[in-house]
Protein backbone atom coordinates (compact mmCIF):
# COMPACT_ATOMS: atom_id res chain seq x y z
CA UNK A 1 0.00 0.00 0.00
CA UNK A 2 2.84 2.32 0.95
CA UNK A 3 4.56 1.35 -2.28
CA UNK A 4 1.46 2.13 -4.12
CA UNK A 5 0.63 5.59 -2.67
CA UNK A 6 4.13 6.46 -3.01
CA UNK A 7 4.65 5.72 -6.87
CA UNK A 8 1.24 7.49 -7.39
CA UNK A 9 1.76 10.83 -5.70
CA UNK A 10 5.44 11.15 -7.63
CA UNK A 11 3.55 10.27 -10.88
CA UNK A 12 0.83 12.88 -10.27
CA UNK A 13 3.15 15.71 -9.43
CA UNK A 14 5.69 14.62 -12.31
CA UNK A 15 2.24 15.01 -14.49
CA UNK A 16 0.99 18.10 -13.50
CA UNK A 17 4.56 20.02 -13.93
CA UNK A 18 5.57 18.41 -17.30
CA UNK A 19 2.03 19.00 -18.63
CA UNK A 20 2.28 22.38 -17.45
CA UNK A 21 5.68 22.82 -19.66
CA UNK A 22 4.29 21.01 -22.79
CA UNK A 23 1.49 22.82 -22.92
CA UNK A 24 3.25 26.13 -22.53
CA UNK A 25 5.76 24.82 -25.59
CA UNK A 26 2.79 24.16 -27.43
CA UNK A 27 0.72 27.37 -27.13
CA UNK A 28 4.76 29.36 -27.91
CA UNK A 29 4.41 27.19 -31.04
CA UNK A 30 1.22 28.49 -31.65
CA UNK A 31 1.69 32.13 -31.13
CA UNK A 32 4.50 32.07 -33.13
CA UNK A 33 2.94 30.72 -35.97
CA UNK A 34 -0.25 32.82 -35.89
CA UNK A 35 1.51 35.86 -35.66
CA UNK A 36 3.46 34.92 -38.54
CA UNK A 37 0.41 34.29 -40.59
CA UNK A 38 -1.23 37.42 -38.79
CA UNK A 39 1.90 39.75 -40.42
CA UNK A 40 1.18 38.11 -43.50
CA UNK A 41 -2.44 38.80 -43.80
CA UNK A 42 -3.85 35.67 -44.15
CA UNK A 43 -5.11 35.89 -40.17
CA UNK A 44 -6.68 38.69 -38.67
CA UNK A 45 -5.29 39.75 -35.66
CA UNK A 46 -8.35 39.91 -33.62
CA UNK A 47 -9.48 36.09 -33.84
CA UNK A 48 -5.32 34.72 -33.16
CA UNK A 49 -7.33 33.74 -29.53
CA UNK A 50 -9.46 31.55 -30.97
CA UNK A 51 -7.21 30.14 -33.45
CA UNK A 52 -4.93 29.49 -30.59
CA UNK A 53 -7.67 27.56 -28.36
CA UNK A 54 -8.59 25.25 -31.60
CA UNK A 55 -5.09 24.19 -32.41
CA UNK A 56 -4.51 23.50 -28.91
CA UNK A 57 -7.71 21.79 -28.79
CA UNK A 58 -6.48 19.44 -31.94
CA UNK A 59 -2.93 18.97 -30.63
CA UNK A 60 -4.05 18.23 -27.02
CA UNK A 61 -4.47 14.19 -27.30
CA UNK A 62 -0.62 13.86 -28.35
CA UNK A 63 0.31 16.23 -25.79
CA UNK A 64 -1.35 13.94 -23.24
CA UNK A 65 0.39 11.43 -24.26
CA UNK A 66 3.94 12.35 -24.51
CA UNK A 67 3.37 13.54 -20.74
CA UNK A 68 1.95 10.31 -19.51
CA UNK A 69 4.96 8.33 -21.35
CA UNK A 70 7.91 10.88 -20.14
CA UNK A 71 6.20 10.88 -16.83
CA UNK A 72 6.34 7.18 -15.94
CA UNK A 73 10.06 7.19 -17.44
CA UNK A 74 11.32 10.00 -15.50
CA UNK A 75 9.82 8.76 -12.41
CA UNK A 76 11.03 5.41 -12.03
CA UNK A 77 14.24 6.29 -13.60
CA UNK A 78 14.68 8.38 -10.70
CA UNK A 79 13.61 5.43 -8.37
CA UNK A 80 16.28 3.02 -10.41
CA UNK A 81 18.81 5.99 -9.79
CA UNK A 82 18.32 6.95 -6.02
CA UNK A 83 18.09 3.12 -5.66
CA UNK A 84 14.49 3.27 -4.46
CA UNK A 85 13.62 0.55 -6.83
CA UNK A 86 16.36 -1.95 -5.62
CA UNK A 87 14.88 -1.54 -2.42
CA UNK A 88 11.25 -2.55 -3.20
CA UNK A 89 12.73 -5.60 -5.02
CA UNK A 90 14.50 -6.45 -2.29
CA UNK A 91 11.38 -6.21 -0.02
CA UNK A 92 9.62 -8.97 -2.34
CA UNK A 93 8.08 -6.26 -4.74
CA UNK A 94 8.72 -7.18 -8.06
CA UNK A 95 8.51 -4.73 -11.69
CA UNK A 96 5.06 -6.38 -12.27
CA UNK A 97 3.64 -4.64 -8.87
CA UNK A 98 4.40 -1.34 -10.53
CA UNK A 99 1.79 -2.40 -13.51
CA UNK A 100 -1.30 -1.89 -11.72
CA UNK A 101 -0.86 1.81 -9.80
CA UNK A 102 0.89 2.69 -12.79
CA UNK A 103 -2.00 1.76 -15.07
CA UNK A 104 -4.68 2.95 -12.24
CA UNK A 105 -3.07 6.72 -12.31
CA UNK A 106 -2.87 6.65 -16.73
CA UNK A 107 -6.54 5.58 -17.15
CA UNK A 108 -8.16 9.07 -17.06
CA UNK A 109 -4.92 10.01 -19.91
CA UNK A 110 -6.58 7.08 -21.77
CA UNK A 111 -10.03 8.33 -21.65
CA UNK A 112 -8.94 11.93 -22.29
CA UNK A 113 -7.00 10.79 -25.15
CA UNK A 114 -10.18 8.43 -26.68
CA UNK A 115 -12.32 11.14 -26.54
CA UNK A 116 -9.63 14.05 -27.89
CA UNK A 117 -8.89 11.23 -30.46
CA UNK A 118 -12.17 10.41 -31.90
CA UNK A 119 -14.24 13.36 -31.44
CA UNK A 120 -12.83 17.03 -29.62
CA UNK A 121 -9.68 17.08 -32.13
CA UNK A 122 -12.05 16.33 -35.46
CA UNK A 123 -14.78 19.29 -33.94
CA UNK A 124 -11.68 21.25 -33.47
CA UNK A 125 -10.35 21.42 -36.70
CA UNK A 126 -14.21 21.80 -38.10
CA UNK A 127 -14.23 25.18 -36.05
CA UNK A 128 -10.89 26.34 -36.95
CA UNK A 129 -11.84 26.13 -40.43
CA UNK A 130 -15.13 27.71 -40.36
CA UNK A 131 -13.41 30.75 -38.17
CA UNK A 132 -11.20 31.36 -40.51
CA UNK A 133 -13.50 31.17 -43.66
CA UNK A 134 -15.45 33.40 -41.30
CA UNK A 135 -12.58 35.99 -40.17
CA UNK A 136 -11.25 36.39 -43.91
CA UNK A 137 -15.14 37.17 -45.60
CA UNK A 138 -15.18 39.89 -43.02
CA UNK A 139 -11.75 41.04 -43.32
CA UNK A 140 -12.37 41.44 -47.22
CA UNK A 141 -16.09 43.21 -47.11
CA UNK A 142 -16.87 44.71 -43.14
CA UNK A 143 -13.37 46.75 -43.19
CA UNK A 144 -14.18 48.73 -46.15
CA UNK A 145 -13.45 52.15 -44.58
CA UNK A 146 -14.60 55.69 -45.96
CA UNK A 147 -11.65 57.82 -47.52
CA UNK A 148 -9.07 54.83 -47.41
CA UNK A 149 -8.34 52.55 -50.52
CA UNK A 150 -9.14 48.81 -49.72
CA UNK A 151 -7.58 45.78 -52.13
CA UNK A 152 -9.52 42.69 -52.74
CA UNK A 153 -7.06 40.39 -54.28
CA UNK A 154 -9.61 37.59 -54.88
CA UNK A 155 -11.35 39.87 -57.60
CA UNK A 156 -8.46 42.12 -58.43
CA UNK A 157 -9.99 44.96 -57.78
CA UNK A 158 -9.07 48.11 -55.60
CA UNK A 159 -12.23 50.04 -53.90
CA UNK A 160 -12.37 53.67 -52.53
CA UNK A 161 -15.75 54.99 -50.86
CA UNK A 162 -15.98 58.70 -49.60
CA UNK A 163 -18.60 57.67 -47.19
CA UNK A 164 -21.25 55.30 -45.51
CA UNK A 165 -24.81 55.16 -44.68
CA UNK A 166 -24.69 53.27 -41.29
CA UNK A 167 -28.51 53.22 -41.19
CA UNK A 168 -28.97 51.41 -44.95
CA UNK A 169 -25.71 50.35 -45.93
CA UNK A 170 -26.00 52.81 -48.50
CA UNK A 171 -22.06 53.75 -49.98
CA UNK A 172 -21.60 57.27 -51.63
CA UNK A 173 -18.92 58.20 -54.17
CA UNK A 174 -17.63 54.99 -55.13
CA UNK A 175 -14.07 54.56 -56.95
CA UNK A 176 -13.10 50.90 -58.30
CA UNK A 177 -9.94 50.05 -60.61
CA UNK A 178 -9.20 46.87 -61.95
CA UNK A 179 -7.09 45.11 -64.60
CA UNK A 180 -9.81 43.03 -67.16
CA UNK A 181 -8.65 40.58 -69.52
CA UNK A 182 -5.40 43.11 -69.80
CA UNK A 183 -7.15 46.34 -69.97
CA UNK A 184 -7.45 49.04 -67.08
CA UNK A 185 -10.83 50.03 -66.15
CA UNK A 186 -11.88 52.35 -63.99
CA UNK A 187 -15.67 52.71 -62.77
CA UNK A 188 -17.32 55.98 -60.39
CA UNK A 189 -20.28 56.14 -59.17
CA UNK A 190 -22.30 58.28 -56.96
CA UNK A 191 -23.89 55.71 -54.56
CA UNK A 192 -24.20 51.90 -54.15
CA UNK A 193 -24.61 48.63 -51.61
CA UNK A 194 -23.03 45.82 -50.90
CA UNK A 195 -25.34 42.78 -51.22
CA UNK A 196 -25.02 38.95 -51.59
CA UNK A 197 -26.94 36.71 -54.49
CA UNK A 198 -28.98 33.69 -53.47
CA UNK A 199 -25.84 31.46 -54.88
CA UNK A 200 -23.73 33.02 -52.08
CA UNK A 201 -21.93 35.06 -54.45
CA UNK A 202 -21.25 38.73 -53.31
CA UNK A 203 -21.57 41.78 -54.78
CA UNK A 204 -21.06 45.80 -55.18
CA UNK A 205 -23.94 47.19 -56.58
CA UNK A 206 -23.52 50.45 -58.15
CA UNK A 207 -26.14 52.96 -59.46
CA UNK A 208 -25.62 56.24 -61.46
CA UNK A 209 -22.55 56.42 -62.99
CA UNK A 210 -19.12 55.82 -65.77
CA UNK A 211 -17.14 53.02 -66.51
CA UNK A 212 -13.89 53.89 -68.13
CA UNK A 213 -12.15 51.05 -69.99
CA UNK A 214 -8.69 50.84 -71.52
CA UNK A 215 -5.63 53.84 -71.77
CA UNK A 216 -6.76 57.32 -72.27
CA UNK A 217 -5.68 58.20 -76.02
CA UNK A 218 -5.66 54.60 -77.65
CA UNK A 219 -7.98 53.75 -79.31
CA UNK A 220 -9.82 50.85 -77.57
CA UNK A 221 -10.59 53.79 -74.82
CA UNK A 222 -14.10 53.21 -73.88
CA UNK A 223 -16.67 55.50 -71.71
CA UNK A 224 -19.90 53.81 -70.83
CA UNK A 225 -22.65 55.29 -68.90
CA UNK A 226 -24.21 53.30 -66.63
CA UNK A 227 -28.10 53.40 -64.74
CA UNK A 228 -27.19 50.42 -62.67
CA UNK A 229 -23.74 47.63 -62.95
CA UNK A 230 -22.88 44.76 -60.48
CA UNK A 231 -19.59 43.99 -60.05
CA UNK A 232 -18.84 40.40 -58.30
CA UNK A 233 -16.04 41.18 -55.75
CA UNK A 234 -16.39 37.32 -53.75
CA UNK A 235 -16.74 34.02 -55.41
CA UNK A 236 -19.60 31.79 -53.43
CA UNK A 237 -16.76 28.75 -54.48
CA UNK A 238 -14.03 30.71 -52.56
CA UNK A 239 -16.09 31.31 -49.40
CA UNK A 240 -16.90 27.58 -49.00
CA UNK A 241 -15.03 25.66 -46.25
CA UNK A 242 -11.79 23.85 -47.09
CA UNK A 243 -12.63 19.99 -46.85
CA UNK A 244 -10.00 17.92 -44.80
CA UNK A 245 -10.04 14.63 -43.95
CA UNK A 246 -9.00 15.47 -40.38
CA UNK A 247 -12.37 17.69 -39.81
CA UNK A 248 -14.59 14.78 -40.30
CA UNK A 249 -16.62 13.36 -37.64
CA UNK A 250 -15.37 9.81 -36.87
CA UNK A 251 -18.85 8.61 -36.58
CA UNK A 252 -18.25 9.53 -40.60
CA UNK A 253 -15.24 8.23 -41.02
CA UNK A 254 -16.05 4.67 -40.30
CA UNK A 255 -18.90 4.22 -42.98
CA UNK A 256 -16.77 6.08 -45.56
CA UNK A 257 -14.11 3.61 -47.91
CA UNK A 258 -11.50 6.40 -49.50
CA UNK A 259 -8.21 6.28 -48.74
CA UNK A 260 -7.55 9.71 -47.08
CA UNK A 261 -10.42 8.55 -44.82
CA UNK A 262 -8.84 5.36 -43.97
CA UNK A 263 -5.37 6.81 -43.09
CA UNK A 264 -6.96 9.49 -41.24
CA UNK A 265 -9.35 6.61 -39.25
CA UNK A 266 -6.22 4.78 -38.34
CA UNK A 267 -4.30 7.76 -36.70
CA UNK A 268 -7.17 8.39 -34.59
CA UNK A 269 -6.98 4.94 -33.35
CA UNK A 270 -3.90 5.07 -33.19
CA UNK A 271 -2.84 8.03 -30.48
CA UNK A 272 -4.84 6.17 -27.65
CA UNK A 273 -3.24 2.42 -28.57
CA UNK A 274 0.35 3.93 -28.81
CA UNK A 275 -0.25 5.68 -25.88
CA UNK A 276 -0.76 2.76 -24.36
CA UNK A 277 2.16 0.97 -25.63
CA UNK A 278 4.31 3.94 -24.48
CA UNK A 279 3.10 3.15 -21.04
CA UNK A 280 4.06 -0.06 -21.04
CA UNK A 281 7.25 0.66 -23.18
CA UNK A 282 8.26 3.22 -20.11
CA UNK A 283 8.26 0.93 -17.86
CA UNK A 284 11.27 -1.49 -18.52
CA UNK A 285 13.09 1.38 -20.35
CA UNK A 286 13.28 3.48 -17.29
CA UNK A 287 15.87 0.75 -15.83
CA UNK A 288 19.51 2.74 -15.49
CA UNK A 289 22.35 0.78 -15.90
CA UNK A 290 25.30 2.39 -14.38
CA UNK A 291 27.44 1.02 -16.82
CA UNK A 292 26.03 2.51 -19.26
CA UNK A 293 25.42 6.15 -17.86
CA UNK A 294 23.19 7.59 -15.39
CA UNK A 295 20.87 9.43 -18.87
CA UNK A 296 21.67 6.15 -21.21
CA UNK A 297 17.97 4.99 -20.96
CA UNK A 298 17.17 8.50 -21.20
CA UNK A 299 18.24 8.61 -24.99
CA UNK A 300 17.29 5.22 -26.35
CA UNK A 301 13.08 5.95 -24.57
CA UNK A 302 13.61 8.87 -27.15
CA UNK A 303 14.86 6.62 -29.65
CA UNK A 304 11.96 4.32 -29.12
CA UNK A 305 9.83 7.29 -29.39
CA UNK A 306 10.71 8.25 -32.44
CA UNK A 307 11.10 4.89 -34.40
CA UNK A 308 7.15 4.24 -33.23
CA UNK A 309 5.58 7.80 -34.26
CA UNK A 310 7.65 7.62 -37.28
CA UNK A 311 6.26 4.41 -37.83
CA UNK A 312 2.91 5.10 -37.87
CA UNK A 313 3.21 8.90 -40.06
CA UNK A 314 4.38 5.86 -42.55
CA UNK A 315 1.79 3.23 -41.97
CA UNK A 316 -0.87 6.46 -42.28
CA UNK A 317 0.70 7.56 -45.82
CA UNK A 318 1.02 3.39 -47.06
CA UNK A 319 -3.00 3.36 -46.32
CA UNK A 320 -3.26 7.08 -47.93
CA UNK A 321 -1.29 5.61 -51.34
CA UNK A 322 -3.18 2.34 -51.01
CA UNK A 323 -0.21 0.22 -50.31
CA UNK A 324 -1.93 -1.38 -47.14
CA UNK A 325 -4.80 -2.64 -45.50
CA UNK A 326 -6.77 -0.61 -42.97
CA UNK A 327 -6.43 -3.44 -40.48
CA UNK A 328 -3.19 -4.79 -41.58
CA UNK A 329 -1.62 -1.32 -41.16
CA UNK A 330 -3.81 -0.53 -37.62
CA UNK A 331 -2.37 -3.71 -36.14
CA UNK A 332 1.59 -4.42 -37.29
CA UNK A 333 3.13 -1.61 -35.49
CA UNK A 334 1.27 -1.81 -32.38
CA UNK A 335 1.88 -5.15 -32.21
CA UNK A 336 5.60 -5.25 -32.55
CA UNK A 337 5.14 -2.67 -30.12
CA UNK A 338 3.77 -4.51 -27.88
CA UNK A 339 5.69 -7.48 -28.42
CA UNK A 340 9.28 -5.28 -27.64
CA UNK A 341 7.22 -4.02 -24.16
CA UNK A 342 6.82 -8.20 -23.35
CA UNK A 343 10.68 -9.11 -23.56
CA UNK A 344 11.75 -5.62 -22.09
CA UNK A 345 9.53 -6.85 -19.60
CA UNK A 346 10.71 -10.83 -19.72
CA UNK A 347 14.42 -9.48 -19.09
CA UNK A 348 13.84 -7.07 -16.83
CA UNK A 349 11.87 -9.76 -14.42
CA UNK A 350 14.51 -12.18 -14.78
CA UNK A 351 17.42 -9.60 -13.89
CA UNK A 352 15.55 -8.51 -10.78
CA UNK A 353 13.96 -11.91 -9.88
CA UNK A 354 17.36 -13.37 -9.39
CA UNK A 355 18.38 -10.03 -7.05
CA UNK A 356 14.71 -11.08 -4.75
CA UNK A 357 15.70 -14.69 -4.93
CA UNK A 358 19.56 -14.73 -3.73
CA UNK A 359 19.99 -16.20 -0.32
CA UNK A 360 21.98 -13.65 1.79
CA UNK A 361 25.70 -14.68 2.84
CA UNK A 362 26.43 -15.99 6.59
CA UNK A 363 28.47 -13.52 8.34
CA UNK A 364 32.04 -14.53 8.52
CA UNK A 365 33.15 -16.23 11.63
CA UNK A 366 35.37 -14.51 14.40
Amino acid sequence: MIFRRSLVRELTGTALGLFVVLLTILFTNLVVRLLARAAGGSVAPEGLVALIGFNALFYLNILLSVTLFVTVLLTLSRWYRDSEMIVWFTSGQSLAACLKPILWFAAPFFVAIVVLSLFLSPWAERRRLEFEQQMQSKDELALITPGIFREFRRANLVVFVESINTFDGTIRNIFLHSVDEGKDTTTTARSGSLQEAKNGDRFIVLDDGRRYEGNPGTADFQVIEFGRLGRRIEPAELRAIPTSAKAIPSQALVLLDGRLERAELFWRLSVPISALMLTLLAMPLSYVNPRMGRSFNLFAAAFVYMVYSNCLNIFQSMIAQGKLGFWTGLLLPHAIAAVVALLLFAQQLSLFGKLRRAPSRPAAAT
